[in-house]
Parts: structure tokens; sequence; C-alpha cells
């Protein structure tokens, strides 16, 4: 067998354990990942006994009931708590999905609550999105047309308009690109399957007048075709969209236009 030696700074270490209230007979604890780059310590996992006759029944009640009750110096990021934000993308259980709707009860054991994969930690659950946000700009997300704007909305066909169903409801909580293996190996060229559904959205759009420009941007060896199907995507993501079909359907529009 290979014998592997971590570098010091990325070997994760026990951290504090913080116990509920004496008498307190319901139960659950919490295992988060804790990082702060101030200290110049060691990653940890920091144990919360939760009370859970006083807290709601998502992994992000109790989140939010450790910060306001047990630790206030845990970081974490969250917005609407109605799954529609992305804020709140972390790794929970093993699987990266929304701490605001992911049940509780789901889930067998402690709560380990780790951040997104195979990105910079800012600190503690909080990921660096700078480098997704800027592949995101790079595709151009917004409608481009030449024609002039009519004096009211641009109109679709209920036809035309089914077509993006299945796209318009992606929230950028990169769940799907942090699974993705190729992302891991060449997150710096390839644009990862968040982005490239994003991508596809703007192409498959009827009022949209640029997707020639827009297929020229993605035929790259690295940006579209580093995808190699592994599905990590589509089976992560808390939306229950298909970014694997969105990357197949624009690779096969290249492959039509030729």
């Amino acid at each position: 067998m290979v014998e592997l030696s971590l570098p010091r700074n990325s070997k994760i270490k026990q951290g504090k354990t913080h116990k509920a209230k004496a008498g307190t007979k319901n139960i659950r604890r919490y295992q988060v990942y804790r990082w702060d780059p101030d200290t110049g310590e060691n990653p940890s996992v920091d144990t919360y006994e939760v009370d859970m006759d006083s807290c709601g029944p998502m992994v992000l009640d109790g989140l939010i009931k450790i910060k306001n009750e047990m630790d206030p110096t845990l970081t974490f990021r969250r917005s609407c708590r109605e799954g529609v934000c992305g804020s709140c993308a972390m790794n929970i259980d093993g699987t990266n999905t929304l701490a605001c709707t992911k049940d509780m009860g789901d889930i067998k054991g402690d709560v380990k609550v780790y951040p997104l994969p195979h990105m910079e930690v800012v600190k503690d659950l909080v990921p660096d999105l700078s480098k997704a946000y800027a592949q995101y700009a790079s595709i151009q997300p917004w409608l481009q047309a030449d024609t002039p704007a009519p004096d009211k909305e641009r109109l679709q066909s209920p036809e035309e308009r089914e077509r993006l169903d299945g796209l318009w409801e992606c929230i950028l909580c990169f769940c799907c690109t942090t699974s993705c293996p190729s992302y891991w190996w060449n997150s710096d060229r390839y644009l990862g399957p968040a982005v490239l559904l994003q991508a596809y959205r703007w192409i498959a759009d009827s009022r949209d007048e640029r997707s020639g420009d827009r297929l020229d941007n993605l035929e790259d060896p690295f940006r579209l075709y580093r995808c190699h199907t592994i599905m990590n995507c589509t089976n992560t993501c808390p939306k229950s969209l298909n970014p694997a079909k969105a990357i197949a359907e624009t690779k096969k529009l290249l492959v039509e236009r030729r």
C-alpha cells in the first residue's frame, strides 16, 4: 500500500465539544467543520449537542440555533431559508445540498456538516465562490438581441417557453459544480455543470439572437468538453435539475452546426 503524508495544515483535528444544558432529553449531535484563517491553526471538527425540543427540523435550523445560543463564532451563509437563493449550500451527511431544505430526519446518526468540497474556504462553512462567479460572468448570462427592443416584452410561444423548464430554476448554489470530479481536476479551465447549464439556458432561449457566439465561446477542449458525463451533478442537485442533459444538448448543437 502507498502511504501518503499530508501537509501539516491540511489535517483535520478533533475540536471542542459543546454540551447541551443539563436535563436536556432530546439531543442531536452536530459535527461541524471549523477553520479560522486568522488563528493559523489546523481545521477542526467541533461537536454540538442540540436540543431538538426547541429547534426546527432542518439542518439550517440547527446551525442557526448553534450560532444564536451556543457558539456565536460559527460562520456560514444563509438567506431565504426557502431553497431559492442557494446561499446555504454545504456538504451535509456526505452530499452537497441546501441546509435549509435538508431535513434532519433524513440523516442517521450525527449531523455532519462541511463546506462545499474542492473550493478554498473563507472561514468555517463559507467557500470562496469568486472563481465560480467569474466563470458565470464569462458566458454573458443575459438576453442579447440585435433587433430593436419592442414596445412591450419579447414574446414566446408556449412551446418556446417550455424549452426553458429545467434550466431557469437553477439558483447557482454550485452543489453540482463542487461534486464534479472533472471540475476538481480542471477548475481553472472547465466551466463546470452549473455554469454550463446556465449557458444552455440562453442558447435555448428563442428570444436570444447570439446563440452562434455563445456556442463559439464554449467550443473548447476544456470549457465544455471536460465533461465526462459522470452524473454527480444531476444526482446532487437540490432542485432536481439535470445539468448533464444541458451539457449534452450543447454538445449536440455543436455537432449539428458542423
